[in-house]
């Protein structure tokens, strides 16, 4: 995940358009292309591909510390869980102040770590309840290059909210009523001219395209009256763009602009945090409730499932390259395995319990603990190579975003008795 780090947190019933997963029109194709962000951006929950995949051609620190490898450091008002979004010169991020009870997006200038910016979305009427973990600020911003979108649960309801890139809120739109369970983190997905918004939960779940520009609610979808986390993906299928959503014991495959069905079977489990990730022929899920598992699905909407286990990989999301399956599971064992069969290959005890997702770039994977320990190692044909441990703080639950050389990570310490998060930019010097 967006990436929502509540819980112990973390998503299939017929068949109905089989022939609709053949080669994409080329005029649709090119219709899911945001041209406002770049390479060296990090535009939305998951980076630029959606799969927790960092561009391989950037030179990003493997060490560092409160005290290396630091360009700067800028303090966060409030608790979020949700991760940084950069794009162009400005970093983007959600927070909560608890005590004045409001919800807003802050705004960092990217060289310097000067806040340029901090907005309110919305005062009051925090909806009380759900797991000690979660946060009223648990999903990553999106940006196309003009601006700044962002969920949050309010008054019993999702919201999303769009800023201009100076802060200026320019509309907010009800996607569907909500009932707290464990939390919310589902973040907002840009593709073409619109947002994909999901908003499961018991009062009765829903999933929109959203116009970017006006806020106008352009399709709609309902889902089942189920509590469920996982943000939509946005991947390329048999030569066709398809949102996949996992969770409510489904999953699920929508066309991005119009919203319509194309197919939807059981084979997840009810409760699922992850987004899912594809190798163009198996689609992988995971979830924690009421079953443990991880799953490989056909992508080509037959229902079958070619392989599953009950391995609990309930919150972080995973990372499929070269047939191999990366996964973390909320214990602290990095895996990897064969993405055609299942079959474990190797694993890495790291140790702690993660919230946050794993980050891939080149041949290093980045991943933190809930104690601030952020963990570097390396994929070999063979192994996992534990490079390094790099202490950033007394808890983390959002996941690294990396770009143009530099690591973005928030965290949080306790600073005389109180809790203070911080927002850094790591370097290599």
């Amino acid at each position: 995940m967006p990436r929502f780090a509540t819980c112990i947190a973390v998503v299939v019933a017929s068949l109905i358009c089989l022939p609709l997963l053949g080669a994409a029109e080329p005029d649709k194709a090119a219709s899911g292309k945001v041209t406002g962000v770049a390479a060296a951006d990090w535009p939305w929950w998951r980076g630029p591909q959606r799969n927790g995949i960092a561009d391989a051609n950037q030179k990003p620190p493997v060490e560092f510390s409160d005290t290396q490898n630091v360009r700067w450091k800028a303090p966060l008002v409030g608790r979020g869980h949700g991760s940084a979004t950069v794009v162009g010169k400005k970093v983007f991020i959600a927070t909560a102040d608890e005590k004045e009870q409001t919800q807003s997006v802050a705004c960092f200038d990217r060289d310097t770590g000067k806040q340029l910016w901090l907005t309110e979305v919305h005062k009051g009427n925090f909806i009380k309840g759900g797991n000690n973990k979660s946060s009223h600020a648990s999903s990553t911003p999106a940006c196309d290059g003009e601006r700044v979108f962002i969920n949050f649960v309010n008054n019993n309801a999702v919201y999303t909210t769009a800023l201009s890139i100076n802060g200026k809120q320019l509309w907010q739109t009800k996607i569907a009523d909500y009932v707290i369970h464990q939390g919310f983190g589902s973040s907002p997905a840009v593709y073409g001219p619109l947002l994909v918004i999901m908003a499961d939960s018991k009062a009765g779940g829903a999933i929109a395209g959203v116009d970017r520009v006006s806020g106008e609610i352009v399709w709609k979808q309902e889902r089942p009256k189920l509590p469920n986390y996982s943000s939509p993906s946005i991947l390329n299928i048999g030569g066709r763009d398809q949102v996949l959503m996992i969770g409510c014991d489904l999953v699920t495959s929508f066309d991005p602009l119009s919203g319509k069905k194309i197919w939807e079977t059981a084979g997840s489990t009810t409760e699922c945090v992850t987004t899912a990730v594809t190798d163009g022929k198996r689609i992988f899920t995971s979830g924690g409730y009421p079953k443990n598992h991880i799953s490989a699905m056909l992508a080509d909407g037959s229902g079958k499932i070619d392989w599953e286990n009950n391995v609990r990989v309930y919150v972080p999301s995973m990372l499929v390259r070269d047939e191999r399956l990366y996964c973390l599971t909320d214990a602290g064992v990095a895996m990897c395995r064969d993405s055609t069969t299942g079959k474990e290959l190797y694993n890495l005890r790291l140790g702690g319990t993660f919230s946050a997702s794993p980050v891939i770039v080149g041949d290093i994977v980045h991943a933190v603990n809930e104690s601030g320990v952020s963990f570097a190692f390396k994929i070999t044909p063979d192994a996992f190579e534990n490079l390094v441990e790099n202490k950033v703080g007394d808890e983390a639950f959002a996941t690294h975003s990396i770009c143009g050389g530099q690591i973005f990570l928030r965290t949080a310490t306790q600073v005389d008795g109180k809790r203070q998060e911080s927002l850094y930019c790591f370097e290599q010097k």
